[in-house]
């Protein structure tokens, strides 16, 4: 009975891709197949083709999407941000965590299985490619023992020439997310010898997807991706998991042909769960981090049970106290009040983008100066004042002071301001009020910003001026 417990636990010590003296053990995983895995095709078709049109869709003749880094320039459904949006974006990141924690809450690593870039490139592109070459898992072993025969050249090397195409395809459009579709094609156009850097960045990228995908593999979600580590303090008995029923599989044995045992479960310990999964665990010793609900074991189970006339769902998507008690998922006080925090930052986050301006000006009193008294007898302030366009085309501007009415501003040097579209224009200004307005060292002014006759900000400053 001790060895027994030994062996059912010994999965919490150690990972089932390494072995005991810390050496990688490849997975072999068996090709999947049955209902879910059809669900997942047309799921990775969906989300592929969309990942793949992304940069080519265009609003007013502006990508959809681009994540320009190098340029601190992002754009989302059209709309152009800045570094001065940052309050935007961090509120965007609380709300995308908030959604992650409700999220894995309540139905586990669905987002894993289902749409990680990670999982879906590797099982349903780079695998599919695999199977396709070398055969199922078991013919991919023989392979890999076999003696180097021009057989088994061709293979390895046709394989792995695949991979580094695919991986150079997946490069190029990770670029065109970070520069432009427009831009990757000039880069494309132009050569290495006169886009060096470009075409390093290319080749860094090619071979960080080449590593990941033909040889890392699923160490990128066991040891790299914190979201796995993440579950430990994020599920809970009412989140839904790949789940095995022990109850209804337990206590597993071997089927006796033509003999049925009352004292055992379902569960015939055929082991096809195991081999299925791309992770190489175990799913009958429970939820685990290395699991990310690819779905692979239940299509297993489930035709086994089919061929032994069993019922179907031994494996299935269930939470712990939907199998221990039959209770189904319930929202309970922590899911409302993630729910609750989720509804109310979105609800934030959706003001504030729909209330964004167009410019975005900052004014700030030149470092050193103090007021100054004119010919005229007026008291005058020296500000920079710095606009930003955040719109695609050039705006012309005008900066006028609202209060007090009285008071006048002046720009020095050109006069009129003109700025050009994704672009910033920097001027000093100086404002000069009547004596009698300026209430004492500091009085309150606001300033507008117009196109044309439309006001498009208001801000509001410090005058110094003479003690009184």
């Amino acid at each position: 009975m001790e060895e027994l417990y030994q062996y059912d636990q010994e999965y919490r010590d150690s990972l089932a891709t390494v072995d005991a003296e810390g050496n990688r053990v490849w997975v072999y995983p068996k090709k999947p197949s049955g209902r879910l895995h059809n669900l997942r095709i047309l799921v990775t078709i969906v989300l592929l083709a969309l990942l793949f049109s992304g940069p080519f869709i265009k609003v007013d003749g502006h990508p959809l999407f681009l994540f320009n880094i190098f340029q601190r320039k992002f754009i989302l459904f059209g709309q152009v941000f800045w570094p001065q949006d940052f309050i935007l974006f961090g509120l965007g990141m609380i709300t995308f965590f908030v959604f992650v924690i409700l999220f894995t809450s309540a139905f586990g690593r669905l987002w894993c299985g289902w749409a990680c870039p990670q999982t879906l490139f590797m099982e349903m592109v780079f695998r599919k490619i695999e199977y396709l070459i070398e055969g199922d898992a078991n013919q991919q072993r023989k392979l890999n023992a076999a003696p180097w025969t021009s057989d088994k050249i061709f293979k390895k090397v046709f394989k792995q020439f695949i991979f580094i195409v695919i991986s150079l395809i997946i490069s190029h459009l990770l670029m065109a997310y970070l520069i432009g579709v427009d831009q990757v094609k000039d880069l494309i156009a132009a050569g290495p010898a006169q886009e060096i850097a470009g075409f390093l960045g290319l080749l860094v990228f090619t071979g960080i997807f080449y590593g990941v995908f033909a040889y890392f593999r699923e160490q990128a979600c066991i040891v790299v991706c914190p979201y796995g580590r993440l579950q430990g303090v994020l599920l809970n008995k009412d989140s839904i998991v790949v789940a095995y029923d022990w109850l209804r599989g337990e206590p597993r044995g071997k089927l006796k042909k033509g003999k049925v045992d009352q004292e055992k479960g379902d569960c015939i310990d055929c082991k096809l769960c195991v081999h299925a999964c791309p992770t190489g665990i175990d799913i009958r010793n429970g939820t685990q981090l290395e699991c990310v609900n690819c779905t692979a074991c239940i299509d297993a189970c489930d035709q086994v049970m089919t061929k032994i006339q069993k019922p179907t769902g031994l494996i299935r998507y269930d939470s712990y106290n939907g199998i221990n008690e039959g209770n189904p998922l319930k929202f309970r006080g922590r899911l409302v009040g993630y729910a609750v925090v989720l509804t109310a930052l979105l609800g934030i986050l959706s003001y504030l983008l729909i209330s964004r301006a167009e410019v975005e000006t900052t004014v700030l009193r030149v470092p050193g100066q103090l007021f100054q008294e004119t010919p005229e007898g007026k008291i005058s302030n020296l500000y920079n004042i710095q606009v930003i366009n955040k719109t695609f085309d050039d705006i012309s501007l005008e900066i006028k002071v609202l209060d007090p009415p009285e008071a006048t501003i002046s720009r020095v040097g050109e006069a009129d301001i003109v700025v050009p579209a994704n672009g910033m224009v920097e001027g000093v200004y100086f404002v000069e009020i009547p004596p009698e307005l300026v209430s004492g060292t500091k009085t309150p002014i606001k300033l507008g910003i117009f196109k044309g006759e439309e006001r498009v900000e208001r801000i509001k400053t410090n005058f110094l001026g003479p003690t009184r």
